[in-house]
């Protein structure tokens, strides 16, 4: 290696690497994390490179630095990883072009920083840390989730459940066919049973349905119940650990419905019989731990046996699609790439002016704490502050007392690093104060001094985030305005998600069953982002647009019992062998009202549920001993809903007057602004 490259400037950036590439391999990915490592090294140093090329005047900096930021912001249509990864480029772009001194220093700089994102990647390969770890968690987390849901049913039956553990499980089981030739067997089956388990306990616990509220059913239902959160809470703990579990003695024998003594009848004892058949497996993967052989596989075709995750390369044209949608004005990820490339040019450029050094901190700053939404962005700003001021007082103490001495510099970084690593599941200001402790001890690496670094560093960390925090206000992207859209269609997919069961009932094939499957994960994706909506709107500071908090919470809760109500009918579709044509005419109806009702919704009209009581009205019931009256039962619990949804969302004719004179006003002022412009326009003419 030429002696050259053996000095304190060449380790900061080879730090800056392999520290930045590190830091993205802990961002929530299923990818394998060596894979994130190089990515990031690789754009780090592409970045660092190309910035350089431009750096030295403004007028070609300047340009570069704001697309590239607005690519950096376009990258959170990829998901989150991508975004904070795109960013960390942007801020490697800002401070490593201060260092070389030509294109060639320029190269070696961007090659060293690329080795540590390679360092980082072998340090990975030879330990790994919890292989497959975060997918044997996501599993794990869904099997317990499922287990905490049994239980609270045996207090409420009608007990909520939020499917993000289920949501979460089956992201992490999508695999590329590199990963599918080495996952261990025991990921490769089990989190069907999550999903099919989960019905049939609500089923079970359900006073319309299933036991009844009280006597001797009751308390078997609740025995069966306690017994299936055992299992499953042994099933997960197998899973998490990697090896066999023991189940609380007796659990096994509750799980034995005689048919001689069995106290549960009907549609409660199917259920339970049901539950059962499903735990068994389950009790399987608990005694296996990792053994090969001993794990159920799922049913399916051979070509269905994992969900395929894309290749890095073959991911290049869903990149380009999903940036491709959010390439509009009213997209949230749009208006953020917008904000994040007019504030990182604005800081650089108004740092340049200011009569400090590091002019860098200001923009990275900025970049490093904006997020697409209004919290998140208000919370890492007041973090990063906060953190910034006491990591870079506890560095530049430790500087003053040692006294400039590289090495020690050198050790002090690799012990901030790991610090900064350690706490970044604890919360961002206490891994920042250690990020902001390494970069002092970086540059003292360098030969800067704690004098030239620590005020000028506070002072622009603090420029940064008070420009995060205008671009905000100036471009907002509030999420408030967005809540009826997202409910209405949360409430369209609800509809098509219950039309979907109630046609396996009519007529149960294989593609009313694969039809019922997509609407279902349709459904959890749509209130996932209702749920995401809802959750940044109740924290910023605006007024509420279209549905007040009250009535939001209403909606929400009301859409919660109809997807339940569904939840509870998909657990007695019946076999190949039944048919309930009744339910052909009621799917048709709710498909049909529900999606007239989401249109309504998105324009603050009242929903009407005229088809669905209609349909509900003329189902007759089935001859006895059939399961008719059961889905008629359940059919009614669906309405109820329905019903619960319109009294939430439905307004007054007063308040519907005062809606339509408001909106009356706005009309009127826009058409007097137009006039006077045109005015105004014309005379200047």
């Amino acid at each position: 290696m030429p002696d050259g490259l053996v000095s304190p400037a060449y380790a900061a950036s080879a730090a800056l690497g392999a520290y930045s590439a590190g830091g993205a391999t802990f961002q929530r990915t299923r990818r394998p994390r060596k894979v994130i490592a190089l990515g990031a090294g690789a754009g780090l140093a592409l970045s660092t490179f190309v910035g350089y090329l431009a750096a030295g005047r403004l007028v070609t900096f300047l340009p570069l630095l704001a697309v590239w930021a607005f690519a950096a912001g376009m990258a959170w249509a990829v998901g989150s990883t991508a975004g904070i990864v795109a960013a960390t480029t942007v801020g490697s772009m800002l401070v490593t072009v201060t260092l070389p001194t030509s294109v060639g220093r320029a190269l070696e700089h961007a090659g060293v920083i690329a080795l540590g994102g390679v360092v980082q990647a072998v340090l990975i390969l030879l330990f790994p840390i919890r292989r497959w770890g975060a997918h044997r968690d996501a599993l794990a987390d869904a099997l317990a989730a499922v287990a905490d849901y049994a239980r609270r049913l045996r207090h409420d039956p009608t007990a909520p459940f939020d499917p993000e553990p289920l949501m979460t499980a089956r992201d992490a089981a999508a695999v590329t066919p590199s990963q599918a030739r080495t996952r261990p067997p025991v990921l490769h089956g089990p989190r069907g049973l999550a999903e099919r388990i989960r019905p049939v306990v609500a089923a079970l616990a359900d006073p319309d349905v299933g036991a009844p509220a009280e006597g001797p059913g009751r308390d078997r239902a609740r025995e069966l119940l306690d017994a299936a959160a055992d299992v499953l809470d042994a099933a997960a703990r197998s899973i998490r650990r990697g090896s066999p579990a023991e189940l609380p003695p007796g659990s096994t024998d509750v799980l034995r419905v005689d048919g001689e003594h069995e106290v549960l009848e009907g549609p409660a004892r199917q259920a339970a019989e049901r539950l059962v058949e499903l735990l068994g497996e389950a009790l399987e993967i608990a005694g296996s731990g990792d053994a090969r052989g001993r794990t159920p596989t799922p049913p399916g075709p051979a070509g269905a046996q994992f969900l395929v995750r894309p290749t890095m390369l073959r991911l290049v044209p869903v990149v380009v699609r999903a940036v491709r949608r959010e390439l509009r004005r009213d997209s949230p990820v749009f208006r953020h790439a917008v904000r994040l490339a007019a504030v990182a040019t604005l800081g650089y450029l108004i740092a340049t002016r200011l009569p400090l050094g590091h002019s860098y901190w200001a923009p990275l700053a900025s970049v490093m704490v904006m997020r697409p939404d209004f919290h998140r962005t208000y919370a890492r700003a007041v973090a990063r502050f906060a953190g910034t001021l006491a990591g870079v007082a506890l560095a530049t103490g430790m500087v003053r007392a040692l006294g400039p001495d590289a090495h020690v510099f050198g050790a002090l970084a690799v012990i901030s690093a790991g610090l900064s690593y350690t706490l970044i599941r604890t919360g961002y200001a206490y891994s920042q104060c250690f990020t902001a402790a390494y970069v002092v001890f970086l540059l003292g690496m360098g030969g800067q001094t704690w004098e030239q670094t620590v005020p000028e560093r506070v002072v622009l960390t603090l420029l940064g985030g008070a420009l995060a925090m205008l671009a905000y206000v100036v471009f907002p992207a509030w999420e408030t305005p967005r809540l009826p859209g997202r409910l209405a269609d949360w409430l369209a997919a609800n509809g098509r998600y219950a039309a979907a069961v109630l046609r396996s009932y009519a007529e149960p094939t294989q593609e009313h069953h694969a039809d019922m499957r997509r609407a279902l994960l349709a459904s959890r994706d749509a209130r996932a982002a209702w749920q995401e909506t809802y959750d940044r709107a109740r924290q910023e500071p605006v007024r509420p647009r279209g549905l007040t908090s009250r009535e939001a919470e209403e909606a929400q809760e009301a859409l919660k019992g109809f997807g339940r109500a569904v939840m509870l009918m998909e657990s007695h579709v019946p076999r190949a062998d039944s048919r309930f044509p009744e339910a052909e005419r009621f799917a048709e109806a709710l498909e049909t009202d529900t999606a007239k009702a989401a249109v309504d919704v998105r324009e603050h009209r009242n929903p009407d549920w005229g088809r669905v009581e209609e349909a509900l009205h003329t189902w007759e019931d089935a001859a006895a001993g059939n399961r008719s009256p059961v889905v008629r039962r359940e059919a009614e619990l669906q309405k109820r809903a329905l019903e619960n949804l319109a009294t939430a969302v439905s307004r007054t004719p007063l308040e519907r007057d005062v809606g339509s004179a408001r909106e009356e006003q706005r009309v009127r002022a826009a058409v007097a602004a137009e006039g006077d412009g045109s005015g105004t326009a014309h005379r200047g003419g």
